[in-house]
């Protein structure tokens, strides 16, 4: 196995990983932008107020997008173990 085959495995899994965490991260972003927001306005600066909508943002988004998540993670496990052959043989 060659130092190219190892830099493409490890940048496809980072890629891989990036894109699974987009979801929930840009959800929890942009609710928590608009909490921040509503209590800047309203100036009640409760914590319990910011992290339980960013915690059910995040869970939406995991149950919207958890089908298609699970799909990219075996669709990336089938195309290691078909890599394998030509990473051990060349």
């Amino acid at each position: 196995m060659d130092t190219n085959a190892v830099l493409d495995v490890a940048f496809d899994a980072l890629v891989l990983a990036a894109k699974l965490a987009a979801p929930v991260l840009v959800s929890a972003l942009v609710v928590g932008f608009v909490v921040s927001l509503v209590q800047s306005v309203t100036q009640i600066q409760e914590i319990t107020l910011s992290f339980v909508p960013k915690a059910l943002a995040a869970g939406v988004a995991l149950m919207v997008c958890g089908h298609w998540m699970i799909t990219e993670v075996v669709t990336f496990t089938h195309e290691l173990f078909a890599r394998i052959p030509s990473l051990v043989g060349g």
